[in-house]
């Protein structure tokens, strides 16, 4: 039995993508920059594609710049504001961001920007009062992520979005884990600039999306031919965008399904594993992402077990979760989420994660519950009695 638990690394695509991808290779391969009858084919899938996925959130079709995938729409954001200015300024993150919004803003404080990365309570939530506390004269962006990937708590967007408004700075969001799974309606939200990526909608992967609201001025990080508003040079990734395209098409027309489903198989495995011994939730049980479990696991003679054991474990029993903390050459570091959620560096490196998706059902639900509680019990070996003499 082979049960897929990571739909936060990425999604299948669906076959509707996947047509999609093979019409535009073998049919619409022309430059949608050239002026001929090949290329306004392909430029009339690319202006498909961004309508599909302006509707997703409620955006107008022009708002819409394609790129390659989250990590450069958070970049695009990060860097197309900060390079309009001269002289370092002042931006705020959270302290739980992705890694291409954090990275982007350690680079900026090497060139003498000030960044101030706002604290988390115990479920990951940023507090809007430090965010109005901490706010300058200086300050030109804000970048909040909506849904955390590692642990899923969800951010009070609407709310810490109208403080930036207030104060007059722009407001960015990587909302890719959250689209696709709960209704976006940037016209009703406080933001000027939103991340997407293709891959963790059913879409391919290669192709995502920056929102940006009217009138919010960007620099571009390529330059070249011009396209996607000036804003993303380079012919754009017509297959993977057409993918993309489709795949918000289709999920935005399920949400209404979808979402209470993932929601009822969501608590269906945090209540099947709610009774497991030292096995502690992480993040926001409320305010959570719809499809999204995860937990630090216990200790077994003393020592807390890592995430990567239980993965691998997992894996050879035929189900497929992920680690919280990053692995790198063969070493475990701590999760810096977690570690700014306030756990210790011990347990820090054992956050674990299952999310869910289309594909899943209550049964793989049942099962994976059941496999992970023999897992553990394996992995902790009770005390054998001592012998007398």
């Amino acid at each position: 039995m082979q049960i897929y638990l990571d739909y936060s690394a990425t999604t299948p695509t669906r076959p509707e993508a996947i047509a999609a991808m093979q019409q535009v290779l073998t049919e619409e391969w022309g430059n949608p920059s050239s002026l001929h009858q090949w290329g306004q084919r392909a430029a009339t899938i690319l202006e498909r594609s961004r309508v599909q996925v302006a509707r997703l959130i409620n955006a107008p079709e022009e708002s819409i710049v394609f790129t390659s995938g989250g990590t450069e729409s958070n970049n695009l954001a990060v860097m197309g504001i900060a390079q309009q200015y001269r002289t370092p300024q002042h931006i705020i993150i959270s302290s739980v961001e992705h890694s291409a919004t954090s990275e982007p803003a350690s680079l900026l404080e090497q060139w003498g920007w000030e960044v101030t990365r706002l604290p988390v309570n115990r479920l990951g939530q940023v507090d809007p009062a430090d965010l109005k506390a901490s706010l300058q004269s200086n300050t030109v962006l804000v970048s909040i992520i909506y849904g955390q990937s590692e642990v899923g708590t969800l951010q009070p967007i609407a709310q810490l979005g109208q403080i930036v408004h207030d104060h007059g700075a722009v407001f960015h969001t990587d909302a890719v884990q959250v689209a696709g799974r709960l209704p976006i309606d940037v016209q009703h939200l406080p933001i000027d600039l939103l991340s997407l990526s293709s891959h963790k909608i059913y879409g391919s992967q290669g192709a995502g999306a920056l929102y940006v609201r009217p009138g919010v001025k960007l620099l571009p990080l390529l330059n070249g031919g011009g396209q996607e508003a000036k804003l993303r040079s380079g012919t754009q990734a017509l297959p993977a965008i057409a993918s993309f395209g489709i795949a918000a098409e289709l999920i935005a027309q399920e949400l209404a399904i979808e979402t209470p489903r993932l929601i009822r198989l969501r608590d269906r495995l945090f209540d099947a594993l709610s009774n497991v011994s030292g096995l502690v939730v992480t993040g926001d049980r409320v305010h959570r992402l719809p499809h999204h479990v995860s937990f630090c696991l216990p200790e077994a003679d003393g020592q807390t077990l890592n995430g990567k054991v239980l993965v691998r474990q997992m894996n050879l029993a035929g189900i497929g979760i992920s680690a919280g903390a990053a692995c790198s050459s063969g070493t475990l570091r701590p999760s810096t989420i977690l570690q700014a959620m306030g756990y210790d560096d011990r347990v820090a490196k054992s956050g674990i994660r299952l999310t869910l998706g289309k594909q899943t059902t209550e049964e793989d639900i049942d099962w994976t519950a059941i496999v992970l509680q023999q897992i553990l019990a394996r992995l902790q070996p009770q005390k054998q009695p001592c012998e007398c003499y």
